[in-house]
């Protein structure tokens, strides 16, 4: 093989592995570029996971109507240059601590709308100042997921739908959690007042035991010492024995 033959041959690997790699796109997925800026559509693919391969330049990502279930930590790690990702319309139930790790300051829009979402980790949104939709979820409102709310910045076209379908209180269940929380409620004091009263239980439960035990104690020493007097009368005893006894009967 001659040397010119031998360069074309390697060019060629060459050029093949970069296109590869430049051009890698998730199974089940649509990659495109629009004025340099990768877009990868993932829209309706009856995806039930994360897809894996998400090329690093990325600039928007849509996983929206599929059936995942879960956003496992560091699912968008890498992805430096993402800034709008669609995660809508699934069936997302758990958000791992830590699983937007990865995703820089520059994400400017985030879509969690209409999932299954509860609750999340109080570090799920660390580090991310981008617009967020947590529309259309069954949210459990409790102190947690007060706390985790005050640090976003909710998407304003749908703050009044992200709703509480459960509360710690029957009265604040089915109403917008935006609207309840600047009526001046406090999910964190009912905790804190939930915790006390268990506390107090709690301690009026080993007191109570405590004072029955004195009580069974006490009664017990009296019957020992009434049996032992008792047995005491039966024997012959002198003069001096028969006072002590008769001093012993007044204290009992």
């Amino acid at each position: 093989m001659g040397p010119k033959l031998l360069n074309s041959v390697i060019g060629s690997v060459l050029l093949v592995f970069l296109v590869s790699t430049v051009f890698t796109c998730p199974k089940n997925c649509h990659c495109t570029e629009r004025s340099g800026l990768k877009i990868v559509q993932c829209t309706s693919r009856d995806l039930e996971k994360i897809p894996d391969n998400i090329p690093e330049d990325t600039v928007s990502l849509h996983l929206a109507s599929n059936r995942i279930t879960r956003i496992p930590s560091h699912a968008f790690k890498g992805l430096r240059r993402l800034q709008e990702l669609d995660i809508s319309n699934n069936a997302i139930e758990v958000v791992e601590e830590g699983a937007f790790h990865g995703i820089s300051e520059g994400l400017r829009a985030l879509d969690l709308s209409n999932n299954l979402l509860r609750g999340v980790p109080r570090e799920t949104f660390a580090r991310i100042h981008a617009k967020i939709s947590l529309a259309g979820n069954p949210w459990h409102c409790e102190c947690s997921l007060q706390e985790v709310l005050r640090e976003l910045q909710l998407d304003p076209d749908t703050v009044n739908q992200v709703n509480c379908q459960t509360a710690v209180r029957e009265e604040y269940a089915r109403k917008p959690v935006i609207q309840v929380l600047d009526s001046g409620v406090n999910f964190c004091s009912f905790q804190r007042k939930t915790t006390d009263v268990a506390m107090f239980v709690t301690m009026f439960g080993w007191f109570t035991m405590v004072i029955a035990y004195v009580v069974y104690y006490v009664r017990q020493n009296r019957e020992d010492a009434r049996r032992h007097l008792e047995y005491l009368k039966t024997l012959p005893n002198s003069p001096r024995d028969s006072k002590d006894s008769d001093t012993i009967s007044t204290v009992l």
